[in-house]
């Protein structure tokens, strides 16, 4: 009698499991959401790829006024201020490429915006 009843149990059960292992895991629209489509489908108000990596050699327009040049060496890069003073500032920690520096000065590149940081001196934004 009880392996009647487990088989029956079984049966009923079986489909919800299969239809619940169906359902998808992620957010992405289902095909006939509508709404879901036109919302993904809409153009984004910037078109500025901010993913792309910084170039080999990019100059910066600093909120000061000034301009700056960072060189992109990949575990490092080489930093030319406009008063003709140059640093090397390595990648801080070593296995990232997007924030440099040592002691009290250091750089986080973030698309196209830079933050300068230099030690007693209030941070500097500067835009490629």
């Amino acid at each position: 009698m009880a392996l009647r009843r487990s088989f029956r149990v079984t049966l009923v059960l079986l489909p919800a499991l299969i239809a619940v292992a169906c359902v998808p895991e992620t957010n992405a629209p289902k095909a006939g959401n509508k709404v879901a489509q036109a919302v993904s489908v809409a153009p984004t108000a910037t078109t500025t790829d901010v993913s792309a990596p910084q170039p080999r050699t990019a100059t910066y327009k600093c909120a000061d006024g000034g301009m700056m040049t960072i060189e992109n060496l990949g575990t490092s890069v080489h930093v030319v201020e406009p008063n003709g003073a140059s640093e090397d500032l390595p990648a801080s920690p070593a296995n990232q490429s997007s924030r440099y520096g040592q002691a009290h000065d250091a750089i986080v590149i973030d698309g196209r915006e830079a933050l300068v940081m230099k030690g007693g001196k209030t941070p500097l934004t500067c835009t490629r």
